[in-house]
């Protein structure tokens, strides 16, 4: 790997490779990826150990929660005093409920994404929860009715 203008470090082209390999089928088995990298199987695996050592990549079912039961699924913006930022990304990833959250720019300062399994847990969630946490100004809320195209094979940046 080599760094990059933003400290990050490139991945080379049999990194890269591998990971577009998983990003279409994480299930894949090493002696496959070994075989399509035109690499030796021992490699393959050392070299996917240590991608997800350094939080490249994490090999995991991505499912839908629609199909999953859960009954409700959405966005929450929250506006926040930004002097208490780092209490409340804290406060927010202790919440099982959030499966993303992120610090932004624009008219809000952090994007979630949450699922709740009924609007009874979807109103805790919101009012008991995230309003409560020291900072929170406010939040605009978001449901998803249905979940038109949800890809992870975005490749890599440094993609041929």
């Amino acid at each position: 790997m080599k760094a990059t203008a933003s400290g990050i470090e490139k991945l080379d082209r049999v990194d890269r490779r591998m990971v577009s390999l998983l990003q279409k089928d994480g299930r894949m088995p090493i002696v496959s990826i070994a075989k399509e990298l035109g690499i030796s199987e021992t490699t393959a695996r050392s070299r996917l150990k240590r991608l997800i050592a350094e939080d490249v990549i994490k090999v995991i079912a991505v499912s839908n929660p629609i199909r999953l039961g859960f009954e409700i699924i959405g966005n929450i913006k929250l506006s926040i005093d930004l002097k208490k930022k780092d209490a409340i990304l804290q406060a927010l990833k202790s919440i099982e409920a959030l499966n993303y959250v992120a610090l932004t720019t624009g008219g809000n300062d952090i994007d979630i994404e949450f699922i709740a399994g009924s609007l009874s847990e979807f109103k805790t969630l919101i009012f008991e929860r995230i309003s409560q946490i020291d900072g929170v100004n406010s939040a605009e809320t978001s449901l998803i009715v249905e979940i038109i195209k949800d890809t992870w094979d975005y490749g890599t940046a440094w993609d041929d």
